[in-house]
């Protein structure tokens, strides 16, 4: 018992040398992409103050800066933040909500999932800005037609991504439940589901890229207010300043939910 014991504490003490290992490694490359990031806006800096690139096509941190600053002196920033936010948010919340009713929908409807699958093909390999004109003549030029943009790109991922997620499951186990007198609710809520899990976050993960695509296209084509529409004024009056930060404020905001939807599968896998 006590060189069981021994063993034990052995190998106690190598997994924890192994989780600070993981844990020295990612904050290893957490500082590593900080220092490309910060390298990366210096070298453009002193390309910029040494006229080495023209500041017309690229403008520079400091201008970028300078802008982001004017624009929150004028009361305007936090505007237009709060609109893509609020829009992205929308859009990620009905395009997942939709894409796993609409994916459990199929799987357990495997006459409906023939019938849609090739539809959902062709809607998810269509550009979704050829039908921007459309949705803006039914919906209106206001933010539904955002939103329904938005839905169109995420939605439909979500409906095939998780769908696939759910095709994937382990047929060994969802042949235990039916052995064992389970119905296909059960064989659903606890094999399929449980077994997804993760692979639905990820689902999430993927998404919130995707609702930034759709929100800003819908901004570039009829929003008076947004990021989207901060990178539209700034080519239409060449203001590169303004589309610079405008892509440099996108970059930050999608950093951000990634990082939350990280989290959540951070914790979900403990």
């Amino acid at each position: 018992m006590k060189k069981f014991g021994k063993i034990l504490m052995m190998k106690s003490e190598e997994y924890k040398k192994y989780l600070k290992r993981i844990k020295r490694n990612n904050i290893l490359v957490l500082l590593t992409q900080i220092l490309i990031v910060v390298i990366f806006i210096v070298f453009w800096q002193i390309m910029a103050d040494k006229n080495m690139v023209d500041t017309f096509l690229v403008s520079s941190p400091k201008k970028v800066f300078t802008s982001i600053i004017d624009l929150i002196k004028a009361n305007n920033f936090w505007n237009h933040i709060f609109t893509t936010v609020y829009e992205i948010i929308i859009s990620f919340i009905l395009g997942n909500v939709i894409g796993l009713l609409v994916a459990s929908i199929l799987w357990f409807n495997k006459f409906l999932a023939r019938v849609f699958e090739p539809f959902l093909t062709i809607l998810n390999s269509l550009p979704k800005v050829a039908l921007g004109p459309l949705i803006i003549i039914w919906a209106g030029a206001n933010i539904k037609s955002i939103i329904i943009m938005s839905l169109l790109i995420s939605a439909i991922i979500s409906i095939i991504n998780i769908y696939n997620a759910f095709k994937s499951t382990d047929e060994n186990k969802i042949k235990i439940i039916k052995s064992m007198g389970g119905n296909k609710l059960k064989v659903f809520t606890y094999v399929v589901l449980k077994d997804n899990y993760l692979k639905i976050i990820e689902s999430f993960k993927i998404n919130v890229s995707m609702c930034f695509v759709g929100v800003i296209m819908g901004e570039l084509l009829v929003s008076k207010e947004g990021i989207g529409y901060l990178i539209m004024y700034g080519s239409q009056v060449f203001n590169m300043n303004y589309v610079i930060m405008g892509v440099v404020l996108l970059v930050i905001l999608t950093v951000m939910l990634y990082c939350i939807i990280s989290y959540i599968e951070k914790i979900s896998k403990k």
